[in-house]
């Protein structure tokens, strides 16, 4: 951890390749033990500025540090006191997993004497006891991924950072590889890990909106969700969605319309006015409503939200 308390710093980092700026001016601080978040669609710049805090891509303006070393620096420092555990599943798939356990204690520079105590110590963790003699490529992504996590911990970084490591895994395998995680962190351990599923937003302990390579919101899930508040939202089901957003464009006391799954969230000034109003626009075209709620806001309701009003205000 840096001498003034934070385990990640960045002040207005940029990283730019030719005209294209890939994360603009990004500023933000994560303390040790917190599991921060990088939440965005693909593109948004996350892996970028992930790459630049690991000492893999210099800066071309601004500054950061990890574990109290500059990105711009000193690289070989940074990358020698972190995790790092890229999307893309980058272990031997003709090795086995204690093989792949063994090399990498060598790759991590692990000393002899701790090979064996942390080698047991990841196996256990990430739950590989009775897979430990499998080849690797026979396991399912969800194993990967904890082999993975667990061959990027094994020499005990207090930073990790873990770009889309849930890519491509599915649901139950994503839950189970969130319950290491925290069990990382209330080692101590600092975890630094982008996503582009919504849902694993509730996991972090704070968040980073990225769109267009900015950070456009910060805080806790709680304290992001809290900005969409000052309105009501509300879960509206009918027979034809497209039609209905066409209805409610532009309708007076509606500010945002989006598909979400079968049906449609609108967000409405007022709960009765805005319920009032959306069954007449859409009674007057012969739209029949088949459900119309209130709901409490999602992760993925607030990125919407913040991302049409940039949209907005690019427009």
């Amino acid at each position: 951890m840096t001498a003034n308390g934070w385990a990640v710093e960045m002040d207005s980092l940029v990283k730019a390749f030719g005209s294209f700026v890939a994360v603009d001016h990004v500023s933000l601080q994560v303390a040790k033990g917190e599991i921060f978040g990088f939440l965005g669609p693909n593109g948004a710049g996350k892996s970028t500025a992930i790459r630049m805090l690991c000492g893999l891509l210099i800066p071309t303006s601004g500054s950061g540090s990890v574990n109290g070393f500059d990105v711009a620096r000193q690289p070989e420092e940074i990358r020698r006191s972190i995790g790092y555990m890229s999307q893309k599943f980058s272990l031997y798939d003709d090795l086995t997993v204690e093989e792949n356990i063994n090399f990498f204690t060598g790759i991590y520079g692990v000393p002899h004497a701790l090979r064996a105590q942390r080698k047991e110590y990841v196996v256990q963790m990430a739950g590989l006891t009775e897979r430990r003699t499998a080849l690797t490529r026979t396991l399912s992504g969800g194993w990967k991924q904890r082999l993975a996590l667990g061959c990027a911990i094994l020499h005990d970084p207090p930073v990790l950072f873990l770009d889309e490591p849930t890519s491509g895994v599915d649901p139950i395998a994503r839950g189970a590889f969130w319950g290491l995680i925290h069990d990382l962190a209330e080692t101590g351990h600092t975890i630094f890990v982008s996503t582009h599923y919504m849902d694993e937003a509730e996991y972090c302990h704070r968040l980073a909106l990225m769109y267009r390579g900015k950070v456009i919101a910060l805080g806790t899930p709680a304290e992001l969700k809290k900005g969409l508040t000052a309105y009501t939202l509300l879960h509206l089901e009918t027979g034809d969605p497209l039609a209905t957003m066409r209805a409610l464009e532009g309708l007076p006391g509606v500010h945002d319309v989006a598909v979400f799954g079968g049906g449609l969230h609108v967000t409405v000034d007022h709960l009765d006015a805005g319920r009032a109003s959306i069954q007449k626009a859409l009674a007057d075209r012969g739209i029949a409503v088949q459900g119309l709620q209130r709901i409490e806001p999602s992760m993925e309701d607030v990125f919407v939200a913040m991302i049409e009003a940039e949209d907005r205000k690019a427009a």
